[in-house]
């Protein structure tokens, strides 16, 4: 077992060690607290067909908890659609939100691991910046992730993917995204 007081997620050290100092020389910041950083992650499990049986809310989350690292959350309604079969307070979906070491050691795995095992992968969309900082991003299938058995699901799930950054434009964002080799296709 790895000793959890010296163990530093590669990425981290990486950022520490030749990113900051690369993004404090291509934007001219004076001061260190001006540089990016990863401040969150948050991922996101829609299930639309918890209206109708609602233990694949449940199977989702478990899944979804596998993925993290760490417990997931269920999502509820917050109002009652009549046209759409809900109610409030049904459980429609779920979860997690990554911070700190367990955040560096998901985005490692997705960048090196997920991404080249997704289907006919040829980069992630380069504009899906929402003007502050942070990327947002889809995947179709979640069993592109190593810890999920793809003998044991019953449903393929799709899921959100939202990396929140603390820069300011997203040019620095995106800077700061291919500093960790995520793989841009524009």
């Amino acid at each position: 077992m790895l000793d959890q007081a010296t163990y530093t997620p590669r990425l981290k050290a990486q950022f520490r060690e030749t990113i900051r100092a690369a993004l404090k020389e291509e934007f001219g910041y004076k001061n260190d607290m001006q540089i990016p950083r990863l401040d969150k992650i948050v991922l996101n499990m829609g299930i639309g067909e918890a209206v109708k049986d609602t233990k694949k809310v449940k199977q989702g989350a478990e899944e979804l908890s596998l993925i993290a690292g760490q417990k997931a959350v269920i999502t509820k309604a917050k109002k009652s659609i009549a046209g759409f079969r809900v109610r409030e307070e049904m459980p429609l979906g779920c979860k997690v939100t990554l911070r700190g070491d367990r955040m560096y050691e998901f985005l490692d795995r997705l960048i090196n691991i997920a991404l080249p095992r997704v289907r006919d992968f040829r980069g992630v969309k380069g504009s899906a910046f929402d003007g502050r900082g942070n990327y947002a991003m889809g995947l179709k299938e979640h069993i592109v992730f190593p810890e999920i058995n793809f003998d044991k699901v019953d449903e393929v799930l799709g899921m959100d993917i939202i990396i929140c950054t603390t820069a300011r434009t997203d040019a620095e964002a995106k800077s700061l995204l291919k500093a960790f080799n995520m793989p841009f296709n524009s």
